[in-house]
């Protein structure tokens, strides 16, 4: 989702986010020759680890100590007491209900597939034009309700959005295929960092994709390759959010794989 609107509802910690960033920056100096998940879990799970460590002992939190510890339950996988200390947020400050897209994130991996849809929906009203979240809208029907009516049920979009999303939309649209995304981005006269960002996207949501449709073979090779991206970790508060997204539902599917 876009910092921007992260940015207008609530305080980041500058702290956590700058120890991230350094781990980030340490953890992608270089392209693995074989991907190592450790390679990237491991320092992230480490500081969040640390934030929550600090928090034992507290209580009455405030908005920015709930956020904290949100994102750091959230990047452990531990998803129900990530999505508590998100809803308690929008209890302190009701201004976060609508736009609150980290809780329908959380929502949606704990499980509470209709409960993220409707968060989904109502930023939806807060912003109009992010089909970022018209995606989010959309995985959570599909587990609510089933493929067809996610796809009938689209949000609608009228106005420009920051690319690839418009182009990502007409794939959940059913309008191009992953294979037209990709070789768009790599043929587009762009700049190697816009090229860089745009990959980035479109490897997560291409991968989410097959994991929301219970595809883990198809799904692991694009997350693999935005996780190992080196623009999503690195450029602000929304899409180092994502690109933990994108870590830990990787995780998921590899741990899974590794136990059959």
């Amino acid at each position: 989702m876009r910092p921007v609107h992260f940015a207008g509802s609530f305080i980041v910690s500058f702290c956590f986010f700058a120890l991230a960033l350094a781990l980030a920056l340490a953890v992608h100096s270089a392209e693995p020759d074989e991907f190592d998940l450790k390679r990237y879990s491991t320092p992230h799970q480490g500081e969040a680890k640390t934030v929550l460590d600090g928090f034992i002992d507290k209580t009455n939190l405030s908005e920015r100590e709930l956020s904290q510890r949100g994102d750091a339950y959230f990047f452990l996988g531990r998803f129900k007491e990530s999505a508590s200390d998100y809803n308690a947020m929008s209890e302190l400050n009701p201004s976060l209900e609508d736009s609150h897209w980290r809780r329908g994130i959380a929502w949606y991996y704990a499980g509470d597939f209709k409960n993220a849809a409707g968060q989904f929906e109502r930023y939806h009203s807060f912003d109009n034009v992010d089909r970022e979240n018209g995606i989010w809208r959309y995985f959570s029907q599909v587990r609510a309700y089933g493929d067809k009516r996610a796809q009938e049920d689209l949000l609608k979009y009228e106005k420009d959005d920051r690319a690839p999303f418009p182009l990502l939309y007409q794939f959940f649209a059913g309008k191009v295929t992953s294979e037209e995304i990709l070789n768009n981005i790599n043929k587009a006269d762009i700049s190697d960092e816009e090229r860089s960002k745009q990959l980035f996207y479109a490897e997560l949501y291409i991968g989410l994709n097959h994991a929301v449709h219970e595809e883990p073979k198809q799904a692991i090779p694009h997350l693999q390759q935005a996780v190992a991206n080196k623009w999503g970790p690195i450029s602000g508060y929304g899409p180092h959010y994502m690109w933990q997204v994108g870590r830990v539902q990787l995780e998921r599917l590899m741990t899974e794989a590794n136990a059959e």
